[in-house]
């Protein structure tokens, strides 16, 4: 039988949306508990250890203010109160304050802003590869520096080469995907010698999870006063909200003035704007993550070092180890028993990046982990 093209495509896509209408339309969606048991551990059947997340899901407040925001999807946000309570938070003005659709929205915008043909941006090897990606695409050069044997970021070596002070530095501190953090007094002297033409993006994605310390202090807690250093958080991580994509800067007004032209129009979804509010208030719900990541990590290294391995002292949701093999191979080998970890690594080509997840998350990675060939074999 002879079926139009258009009346066979008709055809598939009620298929497809039967497919998909049926096992979304759940009774009683207006109830908070189903958004809390359909929260999405696994895609499939594997276990996620390869972004970083929050394994544990957002706050039961948080939730609670994305069930209250649902019945305004339609409507399109103001975000003056999101911006007015960040800065209330950092004891800083609302103009100081620029949104974004996640933090990698920010590095576009400075990315942007800052950079341009033949212009240069610096930053580490191996870090957080957004803005390297984005420098590429406007035809900037990227000028990659590898970290230190400490696995800190080599300040001396991105400060500046015979070819002139870069235009924009990338510091991702602690650093993904090593977990590692560059000491504070390295970055204020590192600062006060660029000159004023070079602007300085400093992540703060996974500050929750270091501990402040002589070492580590944030530069939001204990500002720099520079026009040109710009310093992002994101909602992604601590406060479990990757999903809805929501980053911040903070900067002088005069250097956000620079970026916010390059902002996605509407970029901050309604759902976010009010879970962020709450996110950031419930501190108690930060406090019970920074003390269960603690003592995740720690049954981590307990774990790792059972075992004759020696992972990078991290201050961070996630941990880097030398593997001692190719990392392609191991991150293979955990795919085929459905666990996902962090991609390859070019600059560091032996080691893996493993998210930290819930307990019995773990127990599978490490039981995947003894089924290595080479899993029993000691390493020093």
């Amino acid at each position: 039988m002879h079926i139009s093209r258009r009346r066979f495509l008709h055809s598939v896509s009620l298929g497809t949306a039967a497919g998909v209408l049926v096992p979304v339309s759940l009774p009683g969606v207006s109830n908070v508990s189903v958004l809390q048991s359909v929260q999405p551990k696994k895609i499939g059947k594997f276990i996620q250890l390869n972004h970083n997340e929050n394994a544990y899901g957002p706050s039961s407040k948080t939730l609670k203010s994305i069930q209250a925001a649902v019945p305004m999807a339609n409507r399109y946000v103001h975000h003056y109160e999101l911006a007015a309570r960040i800065a209330r938070f950092h004891g800083v003005r609302p103009s100081q304050v620029l949104l974004g659709c996640g933090s990698t929205e920010i590095m576009r915008m400075a990315v942007q802003a800052f950079l341009g043909y033949g212009k240069e941006l610096v930053q580490a090897a191996p870090t957080f590869h957004a803005p390297e990606s984005y420098a590429k695409l406007i035809g900037a050069k990227v000028r990659l520096v590898p970290l230190t044997a400490e696995f800190a970021h080599d300040l001396d070596g991105m400060s500046g080469t015979g070819s002139g002070a870069p235009d924009l530095v990338y510091i991702c501190n602690p650093n993904n995907p090593t977990a590692s953090i560059t000491p504070r007094k390295n970055l204020e002297d590192f600062l006060g010698q660029l000159p004023p033409t070079t602007y300085v993006l400093i992540d703060e994605a996974y500050h929750h999870y270091a501990q402040q310390s002589s070492r580590y202090v944030s530069f939001l807690d204990q500002p720099f006063n520079d026009e040109r250093v710009i310093v992002m958080r994101t909602f992604s991580i601590v406060y479990g909200l990757a999903g809805l994509r929501l980053g911040y800067a903070i900067a002088s007004p005069a250097t956000l003035k620079r970026m916010r032209p390059f902002a996605t129009l509407d970029n901050v979804n309604g759902m976010v704007a009010r879970a962020a509010i709450a996110a950031l208030e419930d501190q108690q719900a930060i406090e019970e993550c920074v003390r269960r990541n603690a003592n995740d990590r720690q049954e981590f290294f307990n774990q790792a070092v059972a075992r004759m391995l020696k992972p990078i002292d991290s201050h961070t949701n996630f941990v880097m180890m030398n593997a001692h093999h190719s990392a392609a191979e191991v991150t293979g080998h955990f795919r085929r028993n459905k666990i996902l970890i962090g991609q390859r690594f070019p600059a560091m080509d032996t080691y893996i990046r493993v998210s930290l997840g819930t307990p019995s998350e773990m127990r599978a990675f490490w039981r995947a982990w003894d089924l290595l060939p080479y899993a029993n074999m000691h390493h020093h």
